[in-house]
């Protein structure tokens, strides 16, 4: 089964279909939340999600933007960008944002993985360094942990002689569609984070996603260029803050 990894889309319309674009043949979406915030394209966005179905889990910000949870914790540009969100947000959509699980989630059709969105031991906990990973990796029964939050591109690995590796992707290009493939290892764990489909902060400005065989158990990081331009404007004519689309070129 061939499973399209998805996280932190943030509302970016154009940095998702250039994402489902070029994505090969799938079987099943795991979206790892975060579908929502910062981004001027919220239903299009949950409208989308929702047609590809899969597994969910919620985000921060998708907590925030229904109503969940404040974002007292938030700087001042994220919660003026989750309530502008909730105010854009269809009474259907936002439901439905609302309604979104917890992680971890597990799925039958890939019993080997979970789904979170931060760590499966706190859904809003940040997975940046080695550290971060120790207690998740060993503390977890499931081989693959897919979590998202950092919008880093790349995770974590633990073998049976405790044997830890820091996993990121090498690419050639800066602005060319790419990916490369991992193979994983017999006897250990992973913690692999997709990177974020719509706002990046790894330096690369290109929309990111991770395909996961789990036949042959291999994991292909994608990087894609997108419609930039377009989702900038998107956010300048709402009247978002101006950092919410000048970031989007620096990958930060």
């Amino acid at each position: 089964m061939k499973i399209l990894v998805l996280s932190d889309i943030h509302g970016n319309q154009e940095a998702l279909a250039a994402c489902l674009a070029a994505a090969p043949a799938y079987d099943l979406v795991f979206n790892l939340g975060d579908i929502v915030g910062y981004g001027a394209s919220p239903n299009e966005v949950v409208e989308k999600s929702r047609s590809l179905g899969g597994i969910f889990v919620r985000g921060n910000h998708d907590k925030a933007c229904s109503g969940i949870s404040d974002a007292e914790d938030f700087n001042h540009i994220a919660a003026l960008a989750a309530y502008w969100t909730r105010m854009k947000l269809t009474p259907e959509n936002l439901e439905w944002v609302r309604a979104l699980p917890q992680g971890p989630i597990k799925s039958d059709k890939a019993p080997e993985t979970q789904c979170v969105h931060g760590s499966p031991l706190d859904e809003d906990e940040y997975i940046i360094i080695v550290r971060d990973a120790y207690q998740p990796l060993t503390t977890q029964s499931s081989k693959v942990t897919f979590f998202g939050h950092t919008h880093i591109q790349g995770g974590f690995s633990m073998n049976v002689r405790d044997e830890w590796t820091t996993i990121r992707p090498r690419y050639e290009s800066e602005n060319d569609a790419e990916h490369c493939t991992m193979q994983l290892l017999a006897e250990t764990k992973y913690l692999i984070n997709p990177g974020s489909v719509g706002q990046p902060r790894d330096g690369d400005w290109r929309a990111a996603f991770v395909v996961f065989d789990s036949e042959a158990l291999t994991v292909t990081f994608y990087r894609t260029p997108y419609d930039l331009e377009s989702a900038q404007n998107k956010i300048f004519a709402a009247n978002l803050p101006d950092r919410l689309a000048t970031r989007l070129r620096e990958g930060r």
